[in-house]
């Protein structure tokens, strides 16, 4: 079997799972702004903002709660 090799120290899964972890909740955050930059632009309203952030942060809500399933189930 070879040896594993590393980058400062850091297995390839673990520099994949540090950068899908935190490189996608930084676009998540990302997207947010987004939403609040669009509802801003658009004078949505309480209403027109609440079903901005219902509507288009629905996907982000479901990826948040697979990776809590994920870990909660230890897959």
């Amino acid at each position: 079997m070879p040896p594993e090799s590393t980058l400062f120290g850091f297995t390839e899964a673990q520099i994949t799972e540090f950068g899908v972890t935190f490189g996608i909740g930084a676009f998540i955050a990302y997207m947010l702004f987004i939403i609040v930059d669009l509802a801003r632009q658009s004078k949505a309203g309480r209403f027109g903002t609440f079903v901005l952030f219902f509507v288009l942060a629905f996907g982000m809500l479901g990826f948040i709660a697979k990776s809590i399933i994920a870990k909660l189930l230890g897959i």
